[in-house]
This record gives C-alpha cells, structure tokens and sequence, in this order.
C-alpha cells in the first residue's frame, strides 16, 4: 500500500510524494497544470462546506454467496435493499429489530425475518401487522413499547421528521423494477404525436418514471415530472398530489401504479387535466375519470350542516402517526377562539358505526387522521365528518370553494396561495378566470391535496407560518 503527500503551492498543486508502508520515500511526482487566472482568490472564498460520506455496504455483504441465494427466493423485481438492512443493523449494532409492511408486502415479512435473523446478530426480528396504510401509519410507538433498536418501515418515503421518531428508522421503499420500454410504448400509442405529458405514481415506480423521461424526451414529447415537497419528484400519496399550473399547458398525465387510489389525489387537486392510469402489471394505459361535482357537493352539504354544530367531535387518529398533535392544537384554538363545545376522541380505526355509537351528543366531527375517510366515505356517516380543511371554512376561516368572500372571514396565506393561480383580475388579479374568482367571485379553487405539502395551507400536517409578502395580500378592489 502507498500513501500520497501533496505538497500545495499558492493556488495548485506542486508535487506529490508517495511513500510505501515502510515510510521509504518514493518517486516525485511534478504536476504541471496552471492555474485559473481568474480564479477568485482563496482569501475571498467561500468556506466549502465538509462533505461526510459513510463507509459503503461491505464486500462481506454484498458477496455472501449464502445470503444471496436467500434473496433469491424473493421476488426478483422487487428491491427489498435486504444488504442494507442488514448493514444498518451492523453498523448501529442492532440488537431487535421491528418490521412493518403493508397488507400488500405482508406476505413477505417471514422471509425478511428469517433472513435478517440467519445473517445478522439480533436477538428478536418482530413483525408489526397492524394495518399500515401509508407513511403516516409509522408505527415507532409499537416499535418503542417493543424496546426495539431499529424500525424498518417498507414501501413508503418518510413523512415523519426523523428527530421525531422514537426510535432509529429505517425506510426501504420497495422500488418495483417493471418493463419500462412497455410503458414507453404504450404511451407513443395513445399519444402519436408528441405532447406535453406529466409523469408521476406511487413511491415504488418512481425509478420506471425516471427512467422513461428520457426516452419519450427523444421521442420529442415534452415530459413534466411534478413534485409536492417533501415528496420525491413524481411521487404521489393519497393525501397529497402536487398542484400543476394551469399555465403549464399539460395536455395528460400519465400515472403509473396498479390502483387508483393514489391517482385520485392527483385528479382532486387536477381536475382539468385527463389522467391515464399505467398498469405496470396489465402493461395496459387507460383513462380514468373522477366524479369532482358529486365529490364537491358532497363536501359542501356536510360543511354547510357543520355550521350549525354547537357540539363538536375531535377525533385524534392513534393508527400509526397519523394524529399530527400540531395540528390537534391549531384545531382546539380555533375551538375556543369560536366558543364551541368540543370533546377529544382517540380512535385508531374511524368507521361509521364507531361514530355511530358516541349517539346524538355530538352534532358534527373534524378528524385529524385521514382527508380521504371524509373525501372517500364521508356520506356513509350520519354526522358530518369534516376534514381540517373543511372545518376551516366551516369555522369562517377562509371561505369555500363555491361562495364569495364572507365579511370578516379570515383567510389563511397559504389559501390564497393556492387560490392565486386561477385569479387572474384585471389590475388586481382575480376575475378573468375562466373559473371564476376565489376571492371576487364563485366557483374559484380547487379542492387542495396537500395534508403534507410544505407549502399547503394551515390545516395541514406540515404546516408553518410563514411571513406575508406584498403579493400574496394583494386584495381584489
């Protein structure tokens, strides 16, 4: 083995000297590149930041042949990133380890466990199974109670902040390798001739996403890859779905995933733009549709009977981290700030007849767990199941997506951020919409999905308030 000194003069380097192990000096090497002239001088730069990279998943690991003949049983398209699992668990000295999957990886939660417990030194591998939904199901509670020293949550990105979490966690997204040249394919033929096309799905083809970009872009397709921070680009959850604008001139999006649940986000928040579904295990593209009238009047008629409510209903979700305790506050102030009764409800699964048994005391509820259990389901309840969102324009707070401003309504930033991209008033920005105005007018905005967009309104789970600039108090006059 060598060692190499590089000797520094002024602005490049000069020599570099190595050295065998028995510190014998070796030959010199003189390097004989110049300088940048107008380099900017070290005295005036920039302190550059120190860039830490941590040791690589060992040779011990990635060649085991035994190891490797276990993940072989897997299935072969699925990444279950088992060598840096079991990595991490060196590596942080691990001792019991929990797993939680969703229903649909469920089925290999027994293979994991064997093998982390064959090639590894923990003592306990546990397997949590209680419904996991989505990333705001992390279940670092059950993990704790456990005493476990290492959670690994599969199939979903990380929505919890990690300094949150009770314990060290572990996020394995499952990347799902699919027939990317099918995708492509499927697309040039609902699409001859090329368009302006935005790619997105689930967590799990976000990679087949990136990777078909390319390949339609040399097609002459002009592809939009969107993203709602924190989300990776492209990817979509049920609750949260970027915003195109309307500016973007997106003719379609194309949605890879093999159900529409996620996909119906993304059309809430996207009304105008056709979305085709990719069944990545049919290879089959079709149109999807979504009924946005009778979803929105559905929400409106449980506001409006909301708004006669004295006695409110705070239902606290406890599956997982659903129940965001910042937002728990935000709903209780704007309780007391409107001198409403209220009574706080635990409750890790929300189904009508759980509600149905609280009787006639409570005459309308806000759930800060889930907005689809209200978007999805909210008519099979016989009180109004409101979302935050909701309950903002119930309380007055801003005003609906359906009615003119209401005198001394109080509108978020973050609402008018959102309401600003279809105001368009002459002079002041809000009235030649085709969708009319949010603020002058009727039938302004659409219904957001952004529970955790960083730049959602004040009734989501990653809200922050931020200060007011000109442009975002403008008023229609």
């Amino acid at each position: 083995m060598y060692y190499i000194t590089l000797t520094v003069q002024g602005e490049y380097v000069s020599s570099a000297n190595m050295e065998d192990d028995g510190g014998k000096a070796g030959s010199t090497i003189t390097l004989t590149y110049q300088s940048n002239p107008n380099s900017v001088p070290s005295t005036h730069r920039k302190p550059v930041p120190k860039r830490f990279v941590k040791s690589l998943i060992p040779d011990s690991i990635l060649s085991n042949p035994a190891l490797n003949a276990a993940i072989s049983l897997l299935p072969s398209n699925y990444n279950f990133e088992v060598h840096k699992t079991l990595h991490r668990i060196s590596s942080s000295s691990a001792r019991r380890v929990a797993l939680q999957l969703p229903d649909g990886l469920l089925m290999y939660s027994l293979p994991l466990a064997d093998i982390l417990r064959s090639f590894s030194s923990v003592s306990d591998v546990f397997i949590l199974a209680d419904p996991t939904y989505g990333a705001c199901c992390l279940d670092d509670f059950a993990a704790s109670a456990l005493s476990a020293d290492l959670l690994v949550h599969y199939g979903h990105s990380c929505l919890v902040p990690v300094p949150s979490s009770r314990l060290p966690v572990l996020y394995v997204f499952v990347d799902i390798r699919i027939d990317v040249p099918r995708l492509v394919s499927s697309v040039r033929s609902a699409f001859p001739s090329p368009n302006r096309l935005a790619l997105a799905g689930t967590v799990q083809f976000v990679g087949a996403i990136h990777a078909s970009k390319p390949l339609l872009v040399a097609d002459g397709y002009d592809i939009v890859v969107p993203q709602a921070k924190p989300l990776s680009p492209g990817e979509v959850l049920g609750c949260t779905a970027p915003t195109i604008p309307k500016a973007s001139s997106i003719d379609a999006i194309i949605f890879v995933a093999d159900g529409r649940f996620h996909l119906e986000a993304f059309m809430i928040a996207n009304p105008r733009i056709p979305a085709f579904r990719y069944d990545p295990y049919l290879g089959v593209l079709v149109l999807e549709e979504y009924d946005h009238e009778g979803m929105k009047k559905a929400r409106k008629d449980a506001i409006y009977a909301a708004r006669e409510a004295r006695n409110w209903g705070i239902i606290l979700g406890t599956l997982g981290r659903q129940g965001n305790t910042k937002v728990f506050d935000r709903v209780v102030d704007k309780m007391e700030e409107k001198g409403l009764e209220w009574t706080v409800v635990l409750m890790s699964e929300i189904s009508p007849a759980r509600i149905e048994l609280f009787g006639e005391s409570v005459d309308a509820w806000v759930q800060i767990a889930c907005p689809r259990l209200s978007i999805d389901w909210g008519e099979g309840f016989s009180k109004p199941l409101l979302t935050t969102f909701e309950l903002e324009i119930a309380l007055g707070y801003i005003p609906g997506w359906w009615e003119k401003e209401r005198r001394g309504a109080k509108h978020s930033t973050a609402f008018q951020q959102v309401s600003s991209e279809k105001q368009d008033c002459s002079g002041a920005g809000c009235c030649q919409s085709v969708d009319s105005c949010g603020v002058c007018g009727e039938e302004v905005t659409d219904y957001p999905m952004d529970y955790y967009a960083q730049d959602g309104g004040a009734w989501n789970s990653s809200y922050a308030k931020k200060k007011s600039t000109d442009s975002e108090v403008k008023q229609c006059k």
